[in-house]
């Protein structure tokens, strides 16, 4: 007979895999000390730590690769998933993506390691040298803070430095911000509280994108509750084989800005490295939202299953890259 289960809890209920600042802050005391490769090395044994201790962190990336595996594109990478070890290497893969993200905000990240693909960057990069802003969507696939960083160190390609404004959960991620401010001054001026987040925003940010600057945000996440841009249903849209949740306010802001709208990941070129290089991927949609408020609204949903298409594509490739670490697909709050 099986155990009963408790009901899923939303991800913005979850709070951070520490018990604190400090824990954060000695991580920074660390990187400030040593060189990057030690911290690189420490990833290993951490992440061993959180895969003996962490019950919850063992229990959802194995709920996420056996869900995956059979959609994998490598047979050595399914065979990993289903494999015993397997959440091992993926806790493993989060502890080095961390301590990527403080090198990024450090500036200290070797961008030269960042390789763009044959896609649509050029095209970003045109727009952005003509002033031309651009609404960017994300995903906790990879490290999408070194996107952040790329225009905050000004290496984005462009001839002028570019801002860039992130709607991000400010409650959730609260010591990992501050932490963030610390290594960068410039990020506690460059977001906007997701949960704060109401109409008058996207005036706002209309000003920044006509400014000829980047707004970005996370398309894999719902909101912990319905936001003035979104209603009461979530979209559930097919993700590896079951339908899952996804925000419609997200997809509705894209369409009320009506700015060019990018799908960005960046991935890793191995799940698990001392020698990091990244591959960063950037798809222009080429949905209009010139067209009447019913339209817009409909049109935002396609442009979330085009979203969910690109990111369940990447998740084939790179299944130990995804850090949600909760039941993505869970129908209840």
């Amino acid at each position: 007979m099986n155990t009963p289960t408790k009901p899923p809890v939303h991800w913005s209920m979850q709070k951070e895999q520490s018990s604190g600042y400090w824990h954060f802050k000695f991580l920074l005391i660390l990187f400030r000390i040593f060189p990057v490769i030690i911290l690189r090395l420490l990833a290993f044994p951490v992440g061993l730590c959180y895969f003996l201790f962490s019950k919850r962190s063992r229990a959802e990336s194995k709920r996420f690769l056996q869900k995956a595996a059979p959609f994998i594109y490598e047979s050595d990478k399914e065979k990993k998933c289903c494999s015993v070890l397997g959440p091992l290497s993926h806790i493993i893969s989060f502890a080095l993506c961390l301590v990527e993200k403080i090198q990024s905000w450090s500036g200290k990240f070797p961008f030269k390691n960042i390789h763009f693909q044959d896609d649509d960057i050029q095209e970003l990069i045109a727009g952005l040298e003509n002033g031309k802003g651009a609404l960017l969507i994300c995903s906790h696939l990879g490290n999408a803070e070194l996107l952040r960083a790329l225009a905050s160190f000004n290496r984005t390609g462009v001839s002028t430095t570019i801002g860039v404004t992130s709607i991000i959960d400010m409650e959730v991620t609260v010591h990992f911000s501050r932490m963030l401010r610390e290594l960068n001054p410039h990020y506690a001026m460059d977001f906007i509280n997701a949960r704060a987040i109401h109409p008058d925003t996207a005036i706002l940010l209309e000003e920044k994108l006509a400014a000829g600057e980047l707004v970005v945000i996370a398309g894999d996440r719902t909101s912990a509750g319905a936001s003035a841009l979104e209603g009461e249903k979530q979209l559930r849209i097919p993700f590896l084989g079951e339908d899952a949740p996804f925000s419609p306010g997200v997809f509705y802001l894209a369409a009320l800005l009506k700015a060019p709208v990018y799908f960005v990941f960046a991935l890793r070129r191995r799940d698990v490295s001392l020698n990091v290089h990244y591959n960063m991927h950037v798809h222009k949609s080429n949905i209009s939202f010139d067209c009447s408020r019913k339209e817009r609204l409909a049109r935002s949903s396609e442009l979330a299953r085009c979203f969910a298409s690109l990111l369940e594509n990447y998740c084939k490739n790179e299944p130990f890259q995804w850090y949600n670490f909760f039941d993505f697909w869970a129908k209840g709050e």
